[in-house]
């Protein structure tokens, strides 16, 4: 029988959003996505194929995923049909007075008294991992991003997506942190999901590395390297070898060799699904126009060690668009010729350099785009929203007008 062949690069992407379900009046979180799923399978289970886009079930009962149910080319279009969704859900969600809210984190939520974990099938993989590292915490029940797959076929396409996308990954969180509030306080980072990403698997180093993904550029090496030691490492805890490391891997771009993709995993996700595409499709040119060689040669991407990315990632998740880089030579893969720069200036010079070349499928977005780079991140936003004001009351009505974004599909703008 004749294999179907593999996507090539650029070819389509796969797209996932992920909500809270919380109560309409009080904010607080309701558990249940199951019941959800359930209303349109007839029975429990954890996919719902609604079209162009599926609803799935996350590892706890409060968030649903929303993804593209194959991988698209047309991202603008994709980007209707989640709104579209987004209501739909909203609209079922009515009968139990819950709504969808956005943001990386739920801004009070208490995880150690209001977690409830999946049930159904597959569950027994989420209780080894709760045996493990204990999924109670903010890292594990309190984190919804925004998850792009990127296909390739064989290794030299790998080694030129990978090289690419290891070095955007350091400057996400200026385009997309938005999560500035945790226990009901300010946290003081602009991406506090991803420092508990970070270190919510510390117990088992080698899961998530650096975040940043070694300098690896073969099947070969990566299964050797990353996938063995994986392995190794969480034998001790899975005596009944239910793990697989190859979805057991954290980093912040995953390599899936069975599949052909790269998945990028540490984007927090925006207000609304207008605002995410519009990021998906910014990262998606800049990861093209560097794998095309139009910033810098591709043994130049690949000669990047991980610890200075790694350094600029910690700049940006606490910082955001105002993280000062002096890293001139990473300034210089896209044509900063300053001694620094902030994160908002590689971007717009980045976005520049895009548009100047001329391209449609960034024109589509540059509303959005202008908006976010000018008004700062989903973060910046809601912390200027508040205007100094943290009392629960205060954060209760901000997101509140975040949900409303959603629903209605518009930035949200202070």
């Amino acid at each position: 029988m004749t294999q179907p062949s593999r996507l090539q690069l650029f070819q389509a992407y796969g797209v996932e959003l992920e909500y809270m379900i919380v109560d309409r009046d009080s904010l607080e979180v309701r558990p249940i996505s199951d019941e959800l799923i359930k209303l349109q399978l007839g029975e429990y289970g954890s996919d719902f194929d609604n079209g162009m886009v599926s609803w799935s079930n996350e590892l706890v009962l409060h968030v649903i995923e929303l993804k593209s149910s194959r991988p698209e080319s047309d991202l603008f279009t994709l980007e209707q049909a989640f709104a579209v969704n987004v209501k739909q859900i909203n609209t079922i969600l009515a009968k139990w007075n819950a709504m969808l809210l956005p943001s990386a984190a739920h801004p009070f939520m208490d995880p150690m008294t209001e977690t409830r974990l999946w049930p159904h099938d597959s569950n027994e993989v989420y209780a080894i991992y709760n045996k493990i590292f204990d999924c109670k915490g903010h890292g594990w029940s309190n984190l919804q991003s925004t998850h792009i797959n990127f296909p390739f076929e064989g290794d030299a396409q790998f080694a030129k997506l990978h090289a690419a996308i290891r070095l955007v990954l350091p400057i996400l969180p200026a385009l997309c942190a938005s999560s500035p509030i945790l226990d009901g306080k300010v946290s003081g980072l602009v991406d506090t999901r991803l420092t508990y990403y970070k270190t919510n698997q510390a117990r088992i180093p080698s899961i998530t590395g650096q975040v940043i993904p070694e300098p690896i550029f073969s099947e070969k090496a990566y299964v050797d390297t990353i996938y063995g030691k994986i392995n190794a490492d969480i034998a001790p805890f899975d005596p009944e070898q239910i793990l697989d490391p190859i979805w057991v891997n954290s980093r912040g771009a995953i390599t899936r060799f069975d599949r052909g993709s790269i998945e990028i995993r540490i984007m927090d996700i925006q207000e609304c699904p207008k605002a995410d595409l519009a990021i998906v499709s910014l990262v998606t040119e800049t990861i093209k126009a560097l794998v095309h060689e139009k910033f810098i040669s591709h043994g130049d991407q690949m000669s990047w060690h991980t610890e200075p990315l790694a350094q600029l990632l910690d700049l940006t998740m606490r910082e955001g668009r105002d993280s000062i880089c002096k890293n001139t030579d990473y300034l210089q893969v896209f044509g900063l010729k300053g001694l620094q720069a902030t994160a908002r200036e590689i971007w717009e010079k980045i976005l520049s350099t895009l548009l100047q070349s001329g391209n449609p499928d960034l024109e589509k977005w540059k509303k959005e785009l202008a908006g976010i780079l000018s008004e700062g991140t989903l973060s910046d936003r809601i912390l200027k929203s508040l205007g100094g004001d943290f009392s629960k009351e205060a954060i209760k009505k901000v997101y509140r007008q975040l949900a409303g974004s959603l629903n209605q599909d518009q930035m949200f703008l202070p």
